[in-house]
């Protein structure tokens, strides 16, 4: 069953500019099936590389920055879905959550200290790139926004699962310290990945 290309709009998100040049309705779905995986496999990759943080038990990664920049160009469903997939992978016990010594790999990491943040991907996923079908990634103040809105959702998720463990003054107290290392990193890529995406997507940009 041949399945019809969506319709793009000034809204679209870089994957429906992206689906503009495929060949056919196939390779269209194939597309959209490969961004899924590559964002959930590049969410990954981001997890290799973390640093350990002396005041809270959750290593420092870039991950923050993948999921809401591959949100923002999947869109809603794509973006959660990625993001689901990633904590598939990991529940089932492959390697791709964050090294940490006191935190083990699988279903516990994600009901441990650091399972907040990662129940919270998919739901700053979605919403990161509903923001973005509505055109707030067109625009360098808006997109910081929707970024924004998406970070919070992480953070507040960490908040909150970590005050399980550690109490809400020392959960409140290790996301703070930690959100101003996430916000330094995604001002100083943001600009860099906006300049890039206009370059390689020139009807995406208003």
């Amino acid at each position: 069953v041949m399945t019809s290309r969506p319709l793009v709009s000034h809204a679209s998100t870089i994957l429906d500019q992206v689906s503009m040049r495929a060949a056919s309705a196939n390779v269209w779905a194939g597309v959209r099936i490969l961004s899924i995986v590559f964002v959930a496999v590049l969410t990954a990759a981001a997890a290799q590389l973390s640093f350990p943080l002396p005041f809270t038990p959750v290593p420092f990664t870039i991950q923050p920055m993948v999921v809401l920049i591959g949100a923002a160009a999947l869109g809603s469903r794509r973006g959660a879905l990625s993001q689901i997939l990633y904590l598939t992978l990991g529940i089932a016990g492959l390697p791709v959550f964050a090294y940490a010594p006191e935190l083990p790999q699988g279903l516990a990491r994600v009901l441990g200290p650091s399972g907040g943040y990662l129940m919270a991907f998919p739901i700053a996923a979605f919403v990161t790139g509903l923001l973005a079908e509505r055109g707030f990634d067109r625009h360098y103040l808006s997109s910081i926004l929707a970024m924004g809105v998406g970070l919070s959702i992480i953070f507040v998720g960490g908040v909150f699962w970590i005050a399980r463990f550690a109490g809400l003054e020392t959960a409140l107290e290790r996301a703070a310290a930690q959100g101003v290392t996430v916000r330094r990193a995604l001002t100083l890529e943001k600009p860099r990945v906006l300049v890039w995406m206009q370059a390689r997507f020139p009807g995406w940009a208003a």
